[in-house]
């Protein structure tokens, strides 16, 4: 049985959309069908030019979102038919990691108290100094020492953020991270650490990750399989690798022409 499953998900939009001085709606289709499993251990990558759908399909995962049909599955329980108490406490197992860290964090609570209060949703009862220790250890599993406990948000660096809210996500040992363009706010230095963070935490705790992107470079690093995403709807998945060298959708082609090339001496490019 898959870990995660996609069947057959939809999410349609009405707008209000007027012409000629005349009022009317119209459907847009952010979602349209989209079918897709993920293996417990596995890193998937989503693809596809902004406004393909995929931040739609994320909050849909998320349960942020309502799916207009279709269904979302976790570990075998279908996530879209349990009561709203049943989903707050599932909701502990997929967590996320957003484009922006510094939005995502509150700029009023000190990074103890963010991780903190992740801790307590899976140890309630946990004393003082076990969540300190926690805390401590989280900080320490991204790279960052425990005195950073005690610092704002706005005293760290969009790195040192991104780490703060990578931690955040692991703190209630989550089953399922989804990663929507976790590095395309940070410098290329950045990135590469990131990324490599994720890939150590991915061994270290087995993750499940979904990760979303619209740079193929970066996928292509981190995914163990890829699905192409474009107007609401999967139009290839396979193995990353096998997606990169032989790509069998034409939009699959134009996604992969349009990875910058590094310029070489001459005029030539690699």
């Amino acid at each position: 049985m898959a870990f995660l499953e996609l069947q057959d998900l939809r999410k349609t939009f009405t707008s209000r959309r007027g012409a000629f001085g005349k009022a009317g709606t119209a459907e847009v289709r952010a979602v349209d069908g989209v079918s897709f499993s993920l293996e417990r251990g596995e890193i998937m990558g989503l693809v596809g030019e902004s406004g393909c759908g995929k931040t739609t399909l994320c909050r849909l995962i998320m349960q942020l979102l309502e799916p207009s049909s279709g269904r979302v599955v976790l570990d075998g329980e279908s996530l879209s038919e349990l009561s709203p108490g049943e989903l707050r406490r599932r909701r502990i197992d997929f967590q996320m990691v957003f484009q922006d860290p510094y939005a995502s964090l509150n700029p009023r609570m000190t990074v103890s108290s963010m991780l903190e209060e992740a801790v307590r949703q899976r140890h309630p009862d946990w004393t003082r100094a076990q969540l300190e220790g926690r805390v401590g250890e989280l900080l320490e599993r991204v790279g960052m020492a425990r005195r950073f406990a005690r610092r704002y948000p706005h005293e760290f660096s969009g790195g040192q953020r991104q780490r703060v809210a990578i931690a955040r996500a692991l703190a209630p040992e989550p089953k399922l991270v989804i990663a929507d363009e976790p590095v395309s706010a940070l410098d290329v230095s950045i990135q590469s650490q990131i990324l490599n963070l994720l890939q150590e935490l991915r061994r270290e705790l087995n993750l499940t990750m979904l990760f979303i992107s619209h740079d193929l470079g970066v996928v292509r690093y981190m995914a163990d399989r890829m699905v192409v995403m474009r107007r609401g709807q999967i139009v290839e998945s396979g193995e990353a690798e096998q997606l990169f060298r032989h790509p069998g959708h034409p939009y699959t082609v134009e996604l992969l022409a349009a990875i910058p090339k590094i310029a070489r001496r001459g005029g030539e490019h690699s």
